[in-house]
């Protein structure tokens, strides 16, 4: 194995796994945290087929959750209000000093968690309403 082809497995080992961490890291906040998981089981699952087993069961929930995480206009209120009391945490939290743990590493890994939430609720809306045209096109074409 050349240098090359361990280096790219090196990356894609390490990308998969920060993938895969901060899905798992996301699944307490109301969104789809487990899109990200499967991005990361998908990821290493290029370089470790062993993983494709799982692959499956986790795309289902994925889009199930992704699905159920933009289904009513409440769901989507309270994904992005708890997106910018995170956003607003990070702030606080790298601004106040007194707090535990303050400073700017804390604070930017709390607004960090609030851009993915964004993103993953903002394709997960996109996509759902994608599906939704689609459908309401073939029946209406019946």
């Amino acid at each position: 194995m050349g240098i090359g082809k361990q280096a790219k497995r090196i990356l894609i080992t390490v990308a998969g796994a920060v993938l895969l961490l901060v899905g798992v890291l996301l699944l307490v906040l109301p969104g789809p945290g487990l899109l990200l998981v499967l991005a990361g089981l998908l990821v290493l699952a290029s370089e470790f087929p062993a993983l494709e087993r799982y692959v499956d069961p986790v795309r289902d929930r994925a889009m199930k959750a992704a699905e159920d995480s933009v289904s009513s206009p409440l769901r989507i209120a309270g994904s992005v209000l708890a997106g910018l009391a995170l956003l607003a945490a990070g702030i606080v939290w790298g601004t106040v000093k007194s707090l535990p743990f303050s400073g700017w590493s804390t604070g930017s890994s709390l607004i960090l968690s609030s851009v993915i939430l964004f993103a993953l609720l903002g394709w997960s809306y996109r996509r759902v309403s994608s599906r939704r045209e689609t459908g309401t096109k073939a029946s209406t074409d019946r």
